[in-house]
């Protein structure tokens, strides 16, 4: 199984969902918070590749709701630009997976072979016999029983 640095907003439901899918799948996930983390335009531009600069924005971010900022409007230095300003604009999550940098879980997904469908992964244990705890949680770190 690979390791995934994962650059999330804290807090968003989704981003703790789709983490929560790569560490049943048997990933390893390194969580970083994507709007503290020191970007500069040279590491940020790496995550998208060569999709286009309107993919490379959350299309659920506030300004780009608002109308504010029309990703279609800016080539990549503008948008770049913008992203430092405002990191919420950042499609997320961003993800590292053996060297290779990847934007949006739809990359992510496929870079790894999950399903689609992320409810088709399962969560915790698949022993009939055994009540464990979900991946990650505190008891299957300590004692591998639910509390």
């Amino acid at each position: 199984m690979s390791t995934v640095v994962f650059y999330e907003k804290p807090g968003c439901k989704t981003n703790a969902r789709q983490r929560r899918a790569l560490e049943a799948a048997g990933h390893t996930v390194l969580v970083r918070d994507l709007l503290t983390e020191p970007w500069t335009a040279e590491r940020l531009r790496d995550f998208f590749g060569q999709s286009p600069v309107p993919s490379w924005f959350n299309p659920a971010a506030p300004a780009v709701k608002a109308g504010a900022i029309v990703p279609d409007d800016l080539d990549g230095d503008a948008a770049l630009r913008r992203m430092l300003a405002d990191p919420l604009l950042i499609r997320r999550p961003l993800a590292e997976v053996e060297g290779q940098r990847l934007a949006g879980f739809e990359a992510l997904r496929d870079r790894l072979a999950l399903p689609a469908d992320l409810d088709a992964v399962p969560t915790g244990c698949s022993h009939p016999h055994s009540p464990c705890a979900t991946p990650g949680s505190a008891t299957s770190r300590s004692t591998g029983t639910p509390s």
